[in-house]
């Protein structure tokens, strides 16, 4: 399998801090906007290889949260695709800040068709 991998980068701002996210009430970045940051790297890597009218969505994400970032802070998230099963992506994780490792993990996504997915809705 040729290797599939996004990177995403993040300059924190005051609005990816947990305390604008209510999920601490410290000025640096929350590990919900580090696990979104490290999910859209796992959605970008395997955008290109879908069928149209498929996209993917998250099913399980497991992460570390080593270390903090403030605002100003770049921060940059990759996702290698490991494993493909059927409509099954399994990614590894990892966010730095500069040669720092501040998160690491694991994500699973599934490919839907979108418009039998949105149907799900009604």
């Amino acid at each position: 399998m040729e290797e599939k991998y996004y990177t995403s980068t993040l300059v924190v701002s005051e609005a990816d801090t947990a305390r604008a996210m209510g999920s601490g009430n410290l000025p640096v970045l929350a590990t919900p906007r580090l696990a979104a940051l490290m999910e859209n790297a796992a959605f970008e890597a395997v955008a290109p290889i879908l069928e149209v009218g498929d996209t993917t969505v998250g099913g399980e994400i497991c992460l570390r949260h080593l270390a903090p970032s403030p605002v100003g802070a770049e921060v940059t998230a990759t996702a290698v695709l490991e494993r493909i099963e059927g409509r099954k992506f399994t990614f590894r994780l990892e966010a730095r800040q500069g040669e720092t490792l501040i998160g690491e993990g694991t994500h699973t996504r599934f490919v839907v068709n979108t418009g039998r997915f949105l149907q799900k809705l009604k």
